[in-house]
């Protein structure tokens, strides 16, 4: 995940394709009767990437989400040889496009693990679009909100950081703690970093790419 991606980028090529990507989230959130937006210019400094543990990583922390909207707990952690993208909830609401409703976790679930984008503008509902990169277009004020929420439930200071000891050896043991967020190590990392790439986006007012 990155934020304040043509300051980062290093060729016209990935700029140009960059901005058409902006251009047609402009279309999107227009059509939607949403706030306008545009990408900011900003510093190198203000660049930021936020590692996700692979494209697996995103899938637990949904996993646990859809489970806690529907069960109103959070699953059991994931065996060993287990993938979060195994677990038969999750498929399907995979499967499934966001309600008119919207759900407590619907842009952090309903978004590509690889590709699009979160913008800082307020919308209850994802934006399905076909010309939204992507496939959704998601909030990532919204998406502060909802990983919060899941913070929350895990038990986890959203001030910790992601890149410390103690979080990266909780991520990395073989085996789930016996309690707290600790049980939850991979989960509790991506959330954090999902946090921290949610607020740089909101501060900067730049969009958050998945990529």
């Amino acid at each position: 995940m990155v934020v304040g991606v043509l300051a980062g980028a290093e060729d016209d090529e990935h700029i140009e394709m960059v901005r058409a990507d902006f251009a047609a989230i402009g279309e999107v959130l227009g059509r939607a009767g949403a706030h306008t937006w545009a990408e900011p210019e900003l510093t190198g400094a203000q660049y930021a990437e936020f590692a996700g543990w692979g494209y697996s990583g995103l899938h637990t922390v949904r996993r646990l989400a859809v489970h806690l909207a529907v069960d109103g707990r959070l699953p059991e952690p994931l065996a060993e040889a287990r993938r979060a993208t195994d677990d038969p909830l999750l498929n399907e609401v995979y499967e499934t496009l966001p309600g008119d409703s919207p759900g407590p976790f619907d842009h952090l679930v309903h978004h590509s693990d690889c590709e699009g984008y979160y913008v800082p503008v307020d919308f209850a509902r994802v934006l399905v679009d076909e010309k939204a990169p992507g496939g959704y277009l998601g909030s990532s004020v919204r998406l502060l909100a909802e990983t919060r929420r899941l913070a929350e439930a895990l038990g986890l200071p959203e001030d910790l950081d992601p890149d410390s000891r103690k979080v990266f050896a909780a991520a990395d043991a073989r085996e789930p703690a016996a309690r707290g967020w600790q049980r939850y190590g991979v989960e509790s990392y991506v959330c954090l970093q999902l946090l921290r790439a949610a607020k740089q986006s909101i501060a900067t007012g730049a969009a958050i790419t998945f990529c």
